[in-house]
Order: C-alpha cells, then structure tokens, then sequence
C-alpha cells in the first residue's frame, strides 16, 4: 500500500491450465456461431476459427479470467476493496501465465477507540415568545389573499400581472425577450429595479415603454450587462391583504376554533422541533468527537463519490428554484476543490459509523428501506415503486442502506453518551 493512501498493487497470475480451459471454451463458442467464407455456420475448423477470431478471442479470455483471479485474490487476503479496480501491464502470451497489474483501493484498517460513554453538551431546548409570534405571522402570509386595488395607480409591495417584451439594444439580431401573465412584485428584493423605477405609479390596462440596463453580474448570464428596451402592458393590479391575528385566522388555517388553542399547538410543535434540532447538534459533536485523533488515510474513490453526491445536490436546488445552472458564473471546479477537506472528514466519519454498526450488529431491516423509499416518493410526488425502481437500476439501494446504518450507528453512540446542560447552577448532567 502507498504510504498514507488506501492504494494497493497486486499482481495476478492466472496458471498456464486455467488459460488454455478458458480458451478452448471460449474458441468452442466462436467456432458454434462463427460465419467464415468457405464453411457452413459451426463447420469451420478450429485452427482458422483461432487464426480468424484471435483478437477477439484473447479479448473475452481476458475479461474472463483477470476479474475471477482478481476476487479470488482479493478474497484470500481478506482485502476489502472500494471501487473498481484498474488492469494494466498485462502479459499474454502462448503457453505461458496469464499476468497483469491489478491497482485498487482498500478501506482503511484503523484503531476504532472508545465510542460509549463520549460526553457532548447539549443546549436546553426552548420556545420564546418571539419564536412563537414568528410561526404565528408566517401562518399569516401562508393564509394572505390578493386583491384587486379598485384603479389605483401601482405603488411598492403591489403584485401587477404583466405581458412584456424586450428588445437587446446590443445585438439587434438577438431574438425578444418575452412572456406573459408573469407577476412583478413591485419594490422588492429580487426584482429588477428598473422595472420597479418605471412601473410605479401605472394603472390596470396602461401600456410603458422603457430601458432596463442589467447589471454584469446579474444571475441570468444571458440578460448580464445588457440593455433592453421593454414594452410593458399592465394586466391588473393587486395587494396582498394578510388577515389579523384572531379566533377566525385558527378556524382558517387548523383544526382549533380559538387563536390561544392554536397557539398552544404551535408552542408544542416549535418544542418538538427545537428538541430534534438540539440532538442533532448533539449527534454532530459526538460525530466530531469520534474524529478526534483519527488521521487515518480515506480512498480516494469514495471521497470523489461524496463531492459528486454534493454537488448534484446543490444543482438539484438551483434547478428547483427555476436557475438554469448554464447561465451562472459559479467555479464548479472550485467548489468542488474547496469542498474536498469537508469530504474527506464526511467519509472518514461515515468509516467510523460503519465499523462501529459492525461492532454492535446494527443491520437494517427490509421493511426499514422500504418506509425510508415511502418518504422519498412523498417527497418527489412518485409512487413508491417508480422510487425504489429507479434506485435499484442506479444502484443507489446499497448505498441508502448504508446511509440508514450509519445513522443508527450515530444514534447508538448518542444513547451511550453523557450529555451535560449548562445552567444557572453550573453544568448538570442530563443523561448517562
């Protein structure tokens, strides 16, 4: 192995027997289907079939046996390999051992060390009354209507339903930019402020025509820097109206026929939230405690995996808040470096968790999975078979199962573990 890397080397040598059983079976099937001019299918002699199909023949003998031998290898010494292996220098000739160089990556052999009895601080999980008057008005906004404004002119926080359409004063050949039906929520963050500037003060019905010069570093690249000229019909015109804070807000928007049973019930569930956040906090710092003086080299492999895995996340966010990640000017290549040191702690951690499941025979069930591919179809508006189908072809099965242990892995550390609060008093510890 190379020094402070999870690379092996190991050189396969298939036996001289093993190599000729492989090629006479492998000729057999050739000279059963094989077409040759001046025979019938299957009559061709075997010598021309050899001579006739040679490089095909030591193609399939090869991918044949060098996997075999591999794992056999591999399986012998007890190696447990992450990855696909790398075949090279391969040796075949007549009558003599089939050899090749096999490079691979191994998981990493390393002391586990105490993982029972950790001690990790955890924060009293709380409600102010802040937090709950902050559910209760978001409650609000979700329960807003909107409203026409009777013929005023337009003015900030108004929302006016326009159709538009732009001319590129840069490139006359550039085709229009245009829609219709489309809200411009006047004055706000993340509207276009020339569009705010011109819009104030128009009427339902009215036509504007005016020139909006985009800023370089504008999120859609294509509009960045560019000047256009719009025309702007105004469809209508209306205001949010958020309904006050009372008995018929709780009848709106739940079960409860008064605004103090709402409240009650939000305390509860702001409470429950609070206490899942708190562990979870807890969990990372004992995630990070397991860490500790734990330096051992991670494959280079799985590292990878995790930044693409990372990655594609974050594409998958911009794609659903409507960014076609083409038009943005983000460094991927830099991400992904930048991201690297985090990765390498995120598989080492996760090598921990899974050696720590196989001390205590922490498996997952079945049934397990399958509520786990339940929350994942509930999610992606899918039935739970398109779900587990898709992830069975793209292998993603193991992998999840893998993500479930691992979990478990950290919630059993977290039930072992002492955890203190901070108090008045001093540090009073909790549990453990």
């Amino acid at each position: 192995m190379e020094a402070g890397t999870c690379k092996k080397e190991l050189v396969i040598e298939i036996p001289v027997e093993e190599v000729r059983k492989e090629t006479e079976t492998v000729t057999a099937n050739y000279a059963r289907r094989a077409i040759i001019p001046g025979f019938r299918r299957g009559h061709a002699p075997v010598s021309i079939v050899r001579r006739h199909f040679r490089e095909d023949i030591r193609n399939e003998i090869v991918q044949s046996l060098v996997p075999k031998f591999f794992q056999n290898v591999v399986r012998d010494r007890k190696l447990s390999v992450v990855g696909r292996p790398r075949f090279e220098d391969l040796r075949f000739e007549d009558d003599q051992p089939l050899t090749c160089k096999a490079t691979f990556e191994v998981v990493p052999e390393f002391n586990l060390g105490e993982y029972k009895g950790l001690e990790v601080e955890e924060e009293l999980p709380t409600v102010t009354d802040a937090d709950l008057e902050q559910a209760l008005e978001r409650l609000r906004e979700r329960a807003a209507t909107f409203e026409l404004t009777d013929g005023r002119p337009a003015e900030d926080g108004d929302y006016l339903s326009v159709n538009y359409r732009g001319i590129n004063l840069n490139n006359s050949e550039a085709p229009p930019v245009e829609a219709n039906d489309v809200v411009v929520h006047l004055g706000q963050k993340g509207t276009v402020a020339g569009f705010s500037e011109n819009l104030r003060g128009a009427t339902a019905g009215e036509v504007r025509e005016f020139e909006v010069t985009y800023p370089e570093d504008y999120p859609q690249k294509g509009l960045a820097g560019k000047a256009y000229r719009y025309r702007v019909e105004v469809l209508s015109i209306k205001k949010k109206v958020v309904p006050p804070l009372d008995d018929e807000l709780a009848k709106s928007v739940s079960e409860f026929s008064t605004l103090q049973e709402l409240r009650n019930k939000l305390r509860e569930e702001l409470l429950e939230q609070r206490k899942r956040k708190v562990e979870a906090e807890a969990k990372q710092k004992l995630a990070e405690a397991l860490l500790k003086n734990q330096e051992f080299p991670v494959p280079e492999v799985l590292v990878e995996q995790q930044l693409d895995r990372k990655l594609e996340r974050m594409l998958s966010q911009l794609i659903v808040q409507g960014i076609d990640p083409r038009n943005t000017e983000v460094d991927w290549r830099k991400i992904r470096e930048e991201g690297r040191v985090d990765a390498e702690k995120e598989v080492r951690t996760a090598l921990i968790l899974e050696r720590i499941a196989e001390a205590e025979k922490i498996e997952v069930s079945e049934d397990e999975v399958d509520e786990i591919i339940r929350e994942l179809a509930r999610e992606r508006h899918e039935t739970p078979a398109a779900v587990k189908t898709r992830l069975t072809e793209e292998g993603e099965i193991a992998r999840l199962k893998s993500s479930r242990r691992n979990q478990k892995a950290l919630d059993f550390v977290y039930r072992n573990a002492i955890i203190t609060r901070k108090s008045d008093g001093g540090t009073e510890r909790v549990k453990g």
